[in-house]
């Protein structure tokens, strides 16, 4: 009786769970259907669909907001933190996996704390340091602010994959004349190239993403597309509806494309891997 009960238990229990997996999909994608159907309504009020369709919402948002200079400052700012955020994270998780030094889970505990703690935690207190020494609302400053959450996230992406090779590999590469700049290019390049492209992609989506130190440094020459679209909602004026909506489906669209590249080359649930354990 027991063992029937708690069957069907399970089973209820699986089905309530796949019930609310199905209710928050259906969910987000009637929004995202209602946030595209306006951005390309004519006029939608009080009907199930809108009176006519036109794309002209479009050229308007591309106007109105200068989506172009947007988009540009959007491209900088991620291109220049990923590769400053790889360049630096890289070797930093070299040092972290291979060297053993007093305070290293300090260390760790440090990188950890900006992807742990809500950014306005340390956000306003680093965007009012950002203003007193003149590099809030600057596009350098905007970098800065968004390399912040990226480097660690780097460094604990690329920690694994560096524990994961062989250091007899790198000896051998010693012995035979290489100094550390060749063996980064010919040994640990190649090996690490799958764990570097995974973290560039990552950082790519998630520093697009990043609103709240952006909107906290960024000026009106350093605004990245969410932080143009938080102002296109909130900003003081009357603007029409479906141009805001054509804004905001034209930043879905630029993060699905990304986040859809990422995982066409990076597979989330490698990411945390077993670190292989050395012999004896």
């Amino acid at each position: 009786m027991s063992a029937t009960v708690e069957r069907w238990g399970g089973r209820a229990w699986g089905a309530l769970l796949v019930g609310l997996m199905a209710l928050f999909i259906v969910n987000v994608a009637l929004m995202v259907a209602a946030v595209a159907t306006n951005s390309f309504a004519r006029r939608w009020l009080g009907t199930w669909l809108p009176d006519g369709f036109t794309t002209g919402w479009y050229a308007a948002a591309w106007k109105e907001f200068q989506l172009g200079d947007v988009l540009w400052v959007t491209v900088e700012v991620v291109l220049a933190v990923v590769v400053l955020s790889v360049l630096i994270g890289v070797p930093a998780a070299y040092a972290l996996a291979r060297r053993e030094f007093a305070g290293k889970r300090i260390v760790l505990l440090l990188f950890l704390l900006p992807l742990i703690i809500p950014p306005f935690t340390y956000g306003i207190p680093f965007a009012t340091v950002m203003y007193r020494v003149g590099l809030a609302g600057t596009l350098p400053g905007v970098i800065l602010a968004n390399l912040i959450p990226a480097l660690p996230f780097v460094i604990l992406v690329m920690t694994p994959f560096i524990e994961q090779i062989d250091p007899n590999l790198e000896s051998a590469a010693r012995v035979f004349g290489a100094g550390t700049a060749r063996m980064f290019a010919y040994v640990l390049a190649p090996l690490l190239m799958p764990g570097i492209l995974a973290a560039a992609l990552l950082v790519l989506v998630r520093t697009i993403a990043l609103f709240e130190l952006t909107f906290l440094t960024a000026g009106p020459d350093s605004q990245t597309l969410v932080v143009a679209l938080y102002y296109a909602v909130f900003a003081a004026g009357v603007r029409a509806p479906q141009s805001v909506d054509a804004m905001a489906i034209v930043y879905m669209v630029v993060t699905l494309v990304w986040l859809l590249l990422a995982l066409r080359f990076v597979n989330p649930t490698q990411l945390v891997s077993r670190v292989r354990e050395q012999p004896a």
